[in-house]
């Protein structure tokens, strides 16, 4: 006789008893909870024992002149259950001047070239990360072109790049 999964509530609770109260919030079905950075790969590794065997995304926001917001930041990884069609979002905040979390690679391999967009747009460093280089941009840009005080028009990078030119023929 097959039995029902645990509920997003009763893994949250077993979450709070393994790692102590942690931020939670609920929208619209969608669950979150906020992890401090030095336990995000522990609670991370336990969600993906709990069942939450796909890393859906991995993305970040930057809060820069965010009313009320501590740290500057914040990484959002999507996970779901593939069994269960549970989901659950985790959010990490990190802060300058060296924005840096563990690498969840060894989690999930998915989480390569996720974490290496967030790295080369955001600028947040994933320790142990495989092969952290560029993904987006050209090897040759030095910035990081999500972050909110990168200037709009650019800092003038294009002009270093080789120019491409395509036979119209």
């Amino acid at each position: 006789m097959p039995h029902d999964p645990p509920a997003v509530d009763d893994i949250l609770a077993a979450v709070t008893d393994r790692f102590g109260p942690l931020e939670t919030t609920a929208f619209r079905g969608q669950t979150s909870l906020v992890v401090p950075e030095p336990q995000s790969f522990d609670l991370l590794s336990h969600l993906k024992e709990q069942g939450f065997d796909l890393l859906v995304d991995v993305t970040c926001v930057d809060y820069l002149e965010y009313r009320g917001a501590k740290q500057r930041y914040g990484l959002v990884y999507l996970l779901a259950s593939t069994t269960t069609n549970q989901r659950l979002t985790v959010r990490v905040f990190v802060d300058d001047p060296e924005p840096r979390v563990r690498s969840v690679v060894p989690l999930w391999r998915a989480a390569d070239w996720l974490e290496r967009e967030v790295w080369d747009l955001f600028g947040i460093t994933f320790a142990g990360h495989p092969d952290l280089r560029r993904l987006v941009m050209p090897e040759e840009f030095t910035a990081h072109p999500l972050r909110k005080d990168y200037p709009l028009q650019g800092r003038g990078e294009r002009h270093n790049f080789p120019v491409i030119t395509r036979d119209h023929s």
